[in-house]
């Protein structure tokens, strides 16, 4: 039996804009608005049932984009110990022995919270539950969820993590079957509902896409624990207008 899981991740909220760790902000009024705009699409999505992670932001998605979403203790985001609320470049100041630990072990745990190694199998934990009970899933999750659910679907090394982007409102498809699945990135329901690039999340990133692209940076300068606060200079400019390298982006964007 197949079972399709459908991700999709919440809309604008505060901590995307400033590049926080969330601490259970609401939507903006703009993110309302433009997971209200892109309901029509959210019910094209296949789905027997919906869950969301228990978090503000995404249980709000979740009510804009009209899904009747129970919300998931499984699906919630990786818990950040006493980085949650404060903004990644204030950590960075703050704590750069402790952002260098963490991004290079997935097994620290420098904030106080929870490992990477830790939420990737509970993230598993979770897809082999709902592999278990088959059907059809729509989830709003938190983005280092999908990012999570990738990792763990294509049984790739922990690493990868920090290499998936996840912009507001994109949905990934996961199709599995005997322990195995696929992996198929559906496109972006804001950009369905306006049927144009315009208001795409460009400019924003969570704080786990960001430090990734400070990991890559550190990677790149043959540095591990020095100096991780220079390459926090560019968090502001937004992301990459090149190609992503995440799995995630391995297909092209089509319907679920």
């Amino acid at each position: 039996m197949t079972t399709r899981v459908t991700l999709v991740s919440p809309s604008f909220d505060d901590a995307l804009h400033a590049v926080r760790f969330p601490a259970d902000e609401a939507l903006t009024p703009a993110g309302l608005r433009r997971a209200r705009a892109a309901r029509p699409a959210a019910a094209a999505l296949p789905a027997g049932r919906a869950l969301t992670s228990p978090s503000a932001r995404c249980e709000e998605t979740a009510a804009a984009l009209g899904l009747r979403a129970v919300p998931d203790p499984g699906a919630a985001g990786c818990a950040m110990g006493r980085w949650r609320g404060l903004a990644l470049e204030d950590v960075l100041a703050a704590e750069p022995e402790g952002v260098a630990a963490w991004l290079a072990d997935p097994d620290s745990a420098a904030h106080g919270g929870e490992p990477l190694t830790r939420f990737l199998g509970r993230v598993t934990d979770w897809l082999t539950g709902l592999a278990a009970e088959g059907g059809r899933v729509v989830a709003v999750v938190e983005p280092d969820v999908v990012r999570a659910a990738v990792v763990c679907a294509l049984g790739a090394p922990p690493s990868s993590f920090w290499r998936v982007d996840v912009p507001p409102l994109t949905v990934t498809a996961l199709s599995g079957r005997d322990g195995r699945w696929n992996v198929r990135v559906a496109g972006d329901l804001g950009q369905r509902a306006e049927g144009s690039g315009q208001g795409s999340g460009q400019g924003t990133r969570e704080p786990g896409q960001a430090a990734g692209d400070l990991a890559q940076d550190l990677r790149e300068s043959g540095q591990r624990t020095q100096d991780p606060g220079q390459a926090a200079g560019n968090l502001g400019q937004g992301p990459s207008q090149g190609p992503s390298q995440g799995p995630s982006q391995a297909t092209p964007p089509q319907a679920p």
